[in-house]
């Protein structure tokens, strides 16, 4: 299982860089060592399980994003999709992405305190899939999750079935309980240094906390789905393709500061990518495996 430490790496590097972009961006160069498993490669279906108090809005904010995955008539630049492009340069090519079935539990159906057992419930509640798709937990900002705000954002698995292995993942709206932890660049972070919160493009500092922590553990989920994909360090808390490089958003990157990322004109909005229905996005770096480096789309 492989959780986000969103800011406790950022403080890490914080405390152990430099503060100039060219000392942390030479720091930032991991290597992910091929484990020699399997990745999910393909026709990927993604299932969504919205567990708690969600707006058509802030719904439609996340399907939009998976719908930008693997769209090619995106031609603004940059692009999701551009970003998502990425993962095809590891192991057995491109992952194509499509959002399958949607399922709202909004009655709280195991209550406003899960634990780690009770998202694989949820995960896997209305079927398995046939083992190239992942279902996602989506939690409402009203829901606690073990480990939530204090070890993790996000987390993906999975669980063994007879002799077959089906990936499942979870993201949190940490508005409500810890914007400064996992919803960083929008909110001022909890720790480290303190520099003005970015405008989230999407107007919803929550919702698009989540779809940084949905990216991160998408690709995730791709080149590394049961824990002997590409990782560094061990595989019971791996550095992936993007918590790898967490903390940077666009070039000059350094602990605290985000990178250079676009600006909406009119919103004074942040962003460094463009998905369907003129949908903007903030997306963490991904390491490209090609150049052994973190790429950014900005």
């Amino acid at each position: 299982m492989a959780p986000i430490p969103f800011l406790s790496l950022l403080l890490l590097f914080s405390l152990t860089f430099p503060s100039s972009s060219s000392a942390f961006e030479q720091q930032q160069s991991p290597l992910l060592k091929y484990h020699h498993g399997p990745l999910l490669k393909g026709n990927i279906t993604v299932n969504l399980v919205w567990y708690g108090k969600f707006s058509s809005t802030q719904r439609s904010i996340i399907v939009d994003f998976l719908n930008s995955l693997s769209n090619p008539k995106t031609t603004s630049s940059p692009s999701v999709s551009s970003w998502w492009r990425t993962t095809a340069k590891y192991k057995g090519g491109s992952s194509s992405v499509v959002v399958g079935k949607q399922t709202l539990d909004d009655k709280y159906s195991l209550g406003k305190a899960l634990k780690t057992s009770q998202l694989k419930v949820l995960a896997f509640k209305y079927g398995y899939g046939d083992g190239k798709a992942v279902n996602v937990v989506l939690t409402s900002s009203d829901v606690a999750v073990h480990g939530f705000c204090m070890s993790r954002c996000g987390t993906h698995g999975s669980v063994q079935v007879k002799n077959s292995r089906f990936p499942y993942a979870w993201v949190g709206n940490s508005v409500s309980q810890c914007p400064g932890y996992c919803a960083w660049p929008f909110h001022q972070p909890v720790y480290g240094p303190q520099t003005p919160p970015l405008v989230a493009p999407n107007g919803d500092v929550g919702v698009d906390g989540m779809v940084i922590n949905l990216a991160t553990v998408l690709a995730g989920t791709v080149v590394n789905p049961y824990n002997n994909g590409y990782f560094q360090g061990p595989a019971e808390a791996p550095l992936e393709a993007v918590s790898a490089c967490t903390g940077i958003f666009g070039k000059g990157a350094f602990p605290g500061y985000p990178g250079k990322v676009l600006v909406g004109e009119t919103t004074g909005a942040s962003y460094n990518a463009v998905g369907v229905n003129g949908r903007k996005y903030l997306l963490p770096a991904m390491w490209d495996p090609q150049t052994s480096t973190c790429k950014t789309l900005s």
